[in-house]
């Protein structure tokens, strides 16, 4: 077994592609896709007329919006590895979801715009990846059209993401008269034509002095690629593959992923040096891939995979062992065993029943309300993951029925919504009345859809004047209890019932704070 479960370990790369909106993340998955074979040409998925979206955009509203606001998943077998991407919403409002994506992968590809370079989200994004020393790579995208020089770039990379980067392949010109991209890392030319169907043509070179690149690109462009690459090799340190692998120094590699350049070139040196999965933290001990025992965590639950069928999908990332199919597992926050009869494994929206899947793998299992994110499966250990943060929300609403004839769809949509973690929702104890708390804006027109189109249920929002919503607890009963009666109008639970205090400004905390000390006010919950 052991010898099976190393070698099924070694060719797996899970990973997700993270960026900003509009850098062209959905474009790049697209694509990566097409040299795995999942989908046979690009745009494929848009040109039998029925389907005008990216493979990995399936949501009515994504669609309708052009924007990704569930993390997708999609698996395809690439030469001798299996590769698993995360394809994660950009849009700051759904930047949560993001968050608890990069609990779930070993390393990441940052997508940036050669215009616009490094945007706030993407820096966010980063610190994150910083925190769990993630190793990355980052793609720098829309070389065909006009853009900024590729060094200051690099400079705006090293200084806002805070990491040292290392160019392993280098643009000649950019665009309109942008000709191809030098492979530093395989000493190759890639010559550029623009087409979004066709991969360009691949020129061996040896060296860069050979008259050979003269011919190809024209003297002037050539000259220039020689000036440039001396002095790369000149600022720039040699790769080192174990400095990426620990985090410390980023490969960056240009293209245009729209016209399917550059793209190989990333995916051929990622399935290289990109890591295998991981050993994970648990609250107990460190967990290897490659212990016998099986074991994972859900950091995802998605409501309405399929229009026709009401049912959420939790999904596991698989961190230890082999899964296997109609096998008992220990859900270890109920304490009780469950099976699984019909897991499944995606290529975007298709998906297809499992009997196995190893560490590093991410599995669907279909869920009727057992599940909540961070749930731990396990062939029988008590282990928790840790680290699936859910933070305080920014904006609140009241939400309303708008048809008292729909009232259990509302309920049903609403909480089938809310254990996805797409926001939180809050009952208030005096007055009975539901408060939905989301990070942003658009997150209320996306419940608001969703409830309408999923569940048939209408919803009206209602204004109403919070700063921030504080889980509160004390090892002192007394002093809980006598604050929760001084502050019952602002007090509240969340849907796992535990007391939340609604805090309608900073300065009501403060006091809050001052006037209860033994009471403990946490902004984020740890699910």
């Amino acid at each position: 077994m052991s010898d099976e479960l190393n070698k099924e370990i070694a060719r797996r790369r899970t990973f997700a592609i993270i960026s900003h909106p509009d850098a062209g993340k959905t474009t790049l998955t697209e694509k990566l896709l097409l040299f795995g074979g999942a989908i046979h040409v690009a745009g494929a998925v848009k040109s039998n007329k029925i389907k005008k979206t990216a493979t990995s955009d399936w949501m009515e509203i994504e669609k309708q919006r052009g924007i990704s606001v569930a993390t997708s998943v999609m698996g395809f077998n690439y030469g001798d590895y299996k590769i698993n991407i995360l394809d994660t919403p950009g849009h700051q409002d759904f930047a949560e979801d993001t968050f608890r994506t990069l609990t779930a992968v070993d390393s990441v590809i940052i997508v940036v715009d050669v215009a616009k370079g490094v945007e706030t989200q993407t820096r966010r994004l980063m610190e994150v990846c910083r925190m769990r020393n993630t190793p990355v790579i980052v793609f720098v995208n829309k070389l065909d059209r006009e853009g900024r020089d590729p060094f200051d770039i690099l400079d705006e990379l090293e200084s806002e993401l805070q990491i040292q980067v290392r160019p392993l392949s280098w643009p000649i010109n950019i665009g309109a008269k942008f000709k191809g991209v030098y492979n530093i890392y395989e000493q190759g030319l890639d010559l550029f034509t623009p087409s979004k169907q066709t991969i360009s043509e691949r020129v061996e070179i040896s060296d860069v002095t050979s008259p050979e690149v003269d011919r190809l690109v024209g003297e002037a462009d050539a000259q220039k690629l020689r000036d440039d690459l001396e002095l790369i090799e000149g600022v720039y340190p040699e790769f080192d593959t174990d400095a990426y692998l620990r985090g410390e120094v980023a490969p960056v590699f240009f293209g245009s992923a729209l016209n399917t350049f550059g793209v190989k070139e990333l995916l051929d040196c990622f399935v290289k040096i990109a890591p295998s999965p991981r050993p994970i933290e648990a609250v107990e001990r460190q967990v290897r891939p490659d212990e016998e025992g099986f074991s994972g965590f859900v950091f995802k639950i998605h409501a309405n995979m399929d229009p026709n069928h009401r049912s959420c999908i939790a999904f596991v990332k698989i961190c230890s062992g082999k899964f296997e199919r109609n096998v008992n597992y220990l859900h270890v926050r109920q304490g009780k065993q469950m099976r699984f009869a019909a897991p499944t494994a995606f290529m975007a929206q298709k998906k297809n029943i499992v009997d196995e899947a190893y560490p590093g793998d991410i599995v669907g299992i279909p869920d009727t309300g057992n599940f909540k994110i961070g749930d731990t499966l396990t062939g029988g250990e008590n282990l928790h993951f840790k680290g699936l943060p859910s933070f305080s929300p920014e904006m609140f609403k009241y939400i309303e029925n708008a048809d008292p004839m729909k009232a259990k769809q509302l309920d049903k949509g609403i909480r089938q919504l809310m254990d996805e973690g797409v926001a939180q929702m809050f009952t208030n104890q005096f007055n009975g009345r539901k408060i939905i708390g989301t990070v942003g804006q658009l997150q209320f027109e996306v419940i608001q859809y969703r409830l309408l189109h999923e569940y048939g249920a209408q919803c009206r929002w209602e204004p109403i004047s919070l700063y921030k919503a504080c889980w509160i607890e004390s090892d002192d009963d007394e002093a809980l209890a006598a604050f929760k009666k001084r502050k019952h109008q602002f007090m509240a639970t969340d849907k796992d019932g535990r007391d939340v205090f609604l805090a309608d400004s900073n300065y009501v905390l403060q006091m809050a704070q001052s006037d209860f000390p033994k009471i403990r006010f946490h902004t984020t919950s740890e699910y």
